[in-house]
This record gives C-alpha cells, sequence and structure tokens, in this order.
C-alpha cells in the first residue's frame, strides 16, 4: 500500500479552499494511482472525514483525490459529500465512451472533475463538457502552452488550479490572469513583506502562560494574568470544549479545565493558542499545517510511546512551524519557549525519540522526501496507520474552527 500526500488548495488571497491527496510509493517516488488504491482512499476518507452520522468534517473544504476509471462506479464514493468531493483524472480517461455516462452522472450529482493534463484540452475541446477544474502545472508547461491553455478557457466555466508556481510574485500573477486555486508548497516559503517583528502582545502572555503551567503556578495566578485578555480566554475554552477533544462536559472557567484536564493537557492547548495568534498574512494555512501535524504525530505515537510522550509529539509537532509563525530562527524560538531537551533535539535536528515522527509528517506534507516507507518502518508502523492518523489529523483540525 502507498502513503497519501497531502498539499493545501489556496485561494488568490491565500486562504484555505481544500486539500488535494495523492500518492506517494514506500521509496518515496510518485505513482501513478491504481484503481484499488484510489478505491482504499475513498474509503479511507469517507471512515475519517465524515462522522457517524455522515456529515463532512471539513467544513467548506474541498478534497481533490485522485482517481481512476474504477472509481466511477464504486458505491464507497456515495459516502463522501458530491459538492465538496472533486475527482483527479486524467484526458485518457475523460475520453473514453464507455465512461462518458459514469462522468455525466456524477457531474449530474455535484461531484466535481478535474482534468490533471491541462494540455489535452488543446486537442479535445469535448473534455470541456466534462471537466469543471483543470490542473495546470506552470513548473512544466511553456509559456506559449500556458497561454493557448488559458485562452481555451478564458470563456468558459472551468475552474483552474495552478501548480509548481515558484515564487508569490508568480502567484500574484496567475491570480490576476484568473487561476482560482493553487496546490503546492509556496506557502512554506515566507512572502516577501510578511515578516514579523517579533512576539506580539498576545503572543508574550500566551508564553508567560505555558511557563506558568510548566511550573505548575497556582490556578488563581493563571487566572488572574488570563482575565487580562478576554478574546484569548474566550478561545482557549473554546478550543479545550472543541468536539474533537471529547470531554463529555463543557469547560466553564481555567479552573474547571485545570481540574478536568490537570496541567500538563492545558499546556498543549496553549501551543495552539501561541501557533494561531501569528497576525501574519500567511498564518492561516500554516496554522492549520502546525495543528495538523501536531495531531498526526501524537495519533501515530499513541500506541507506541507512553501516553505523557504522546503529549509531548504534539507540542512537538506543532512547535515545528513556530519560526515560521513567528517569524524569527528557531534557536530564538526555544529561546522564549523552555521545553524538554528532546523536544528541542527533534525541532532543531530532526533528530531523538520524536524527530522521525515529524520528518515523516513532513514527508506527508511535501511529498518530496524520500524514502517515506523506511521512516514508516523505523517506526513499526504500517501504510495505513499513517494514512489513517493522517486523515484523522486533518478531521481533528478542522474541528477547532480555527
Amino acid at each position: 500500500m502507498n502513503f497519501l500526500v497531502r498539499e493545501p488548495l489556496l485561494d488568490p488571497k491565500q486562504r484555505v479552499l481544500g486539500y488535494e491527496l495523492s500518492w506517494r510509493r514506500p521509496d518515496g517516488s510518485v505513482g501513478a494511482v491504481a484503481d484499488v488504491e484510489a478505491i482504499d482512499l475513498v474509503r479511507v476518507a469517507a471512515e475519517c472525514l465524515c462522522d457517524a452520522d455522515g456529515n463532512w468534517l471539513l467544513g467548506e473544504n474541498l478534497l481533490f483525490i485522485q482517481a481512476g476509471p474504477a472509481l466511477l462506479a464504486e458505491l464507497a464514493l456515495g459516502a463522501l459529500p458530491p459538492h465538496k468531493t472533486v475527482l483527479c483524472m486524467l484526458s485518457q480517461d475523460l475520453a473514453n465512451t464507455e465512461h462518458a455516462a459514469a462522468l455525466q452522472a456524477l457531474r449530474s450529482a455535484g461531484y466535481g472533475i478535474a482534468l490533471r493534463d491541462a494540455e489535452a484540452l488543446l486537442h479535445d475541446k469535448n473534455l470541456l463538457l466534462l471537466a469543471s477544474w483543470v490542473e495546470i502545472d506552470f513548473g512544466e508547461a511553456a509559456f506559449a502552452s500556458q497561454a493557448r491553455i488559458h485562452g481555451a478557457l478564458k470563456q468558459s466555466t472551468i475552474r483552474m488550479v495552478g501548480r509548481g508556481i515558484s515564487n508569490w510574485k508568480e502567484y500574484d500573477s496567475c491570480a490576476a490572469l484568473g487561476v482560482d486555486a493553487f496546490v503546492g508548497n509556496l506557502y512554506a516559503s515566507q512572502r516577501p513583506g510578511t515578516q514579523s517583528t517579533g512576539l506580539n502582545p498576545v503572543q508574550s502572555m500566551i508564553l508567560q502562560l505555558m511557563d506558568m503551567v510548566r511550573k505548575n503556578t497556582d490556578v488563581r495566578q493563571l487566572e488572574a494574568l488570563l482575565k487580562r485578555d478576554a478574546a484569548l480566554s474566550y478561545k482557549l475554552l473554546t478550543y479545550i470544549n472543541s468536539a474533537g477533544f471529547g470531554l463529555g462536559t463543557e469547560i466553564q472557567s481555567l479552573r474547571h479545565a485545570v481540574t478536568m484536564l490537570g496541567y500538563s493537557p492545558l499546556y498543549r492547548w496553549l501551543s495552539v493558542l501561541l501557533a494561531t495568534a501569528s497576525t501574519s498574512a500567511q498564518s492561516p494555512v500554516l496554522m492549520q499545517t502546525a495543528v495538523v501535524r501536531g495531531r498526526f504525530v501524537e495519533l501515530l505515537g499513541t500506541s507506541l510511546l507512553p501516553k505523557n510522550e504522546a503529549e509531548n509529539l504534539f507540542v512537538a509537532g506543532m512547535f515545528s512551524l513556530l519560526d515560521r509563525l513567528l517569524g524569527m530562527p528557531m534557536e530564538t524560538v526555544l529561546e522564549n519557549i523552555p521545553l524538554t531537551e528532546q523536544v528541542n533535539e527533534a525541532l532543531l535536528k530532526r533528530q531523538g525519540i520524536y524527530g522521525p515522527f515529524l520528518t515523516l509528517a513532513e514527508a506527508c506534507e511535501q511529498g518530496n522526501t524520500g524514502a517515506i516507507g523506511a521512516l514508516a518502518d523505523s517506526l513499526f508502523v504500517s501504510p495505513a496507520q499513517v494514512n489513517e492518523a493522517h486523515l484523522s489529523a486533518l478531521a481533528w483540525a478542522q474541528s477547532l474552527k480555527l
């Protein structure tokens, strides 16, 4: 079985539209999606991204899934919401007359169809009748081809997804041309003009609270500090009471939270607050990535490590993007946040007990880190376990309503 790779879809204003899921072989290489894998992906997605009543757990987010012909008639596809699901297919599958009826039925039901090889439109305009999205790889297509594709789509209702955008200037130019969404890892690079000038007042307060929690400071002192910012207190309680945490009772105050959870779990929620307190224009997708990564590595470690170690994994995953969220080197970040030596080792060097978990999570986000299978093998987790943890973490992060 192969490993899922998740890439965010951003709109021209850098807001998260959804995610595209693709496959990587255990050695990290790209593989064409096989029918059995596409069907398995849909089944896992339906189990992890829909609740027991069939409700979609990703909110307004779309899900783009690599698909093959066999998926067109797969019953499991019906478990995914049509207006949130887009099947990414090749022109040879769309142009096949044997598939025409199934494609038309899916389009009528509300499913999206994305054409993965956009240049095929230059040779077969009939594809415009079936596709609702077209993915254009700006990193591979020549400018002349891009211009012809854009011209062919300009008068149509098809939405364009840009891939292979190498810098933010290209991103803005493509957005001005009418590209509707962007997929890839550009979000991980710093956008010029968005550099942080250091910790903002809210982040400084959260760091103070984290230090107090680490020292088991009396809860009355924690409450006194938190009362200075009612919005921060409200947000903290909202996260704690999120559907993804499953306490079974509503937490009414910080004192109630400490009574119910203790200090250690409270630290994890403060780490979420810290990541979501960034004011950078890039922060929404980075925040989402940090929360998914934290939950992802925690789920992977739950069956392998003691409970407190799994909680440390969550914090390590969350903090692994703090340097970009706060706009400062990781070494400087860690000077402000006292953490265990093992967490520091993972954040700075991707080594130690937590390092392989972080490296595997990053590989499943980027898809360009080789030997994904070797990383999973070193942690004694199967591809199925990795994929399930990955999608479950995505749904959990959405439940926080960041």
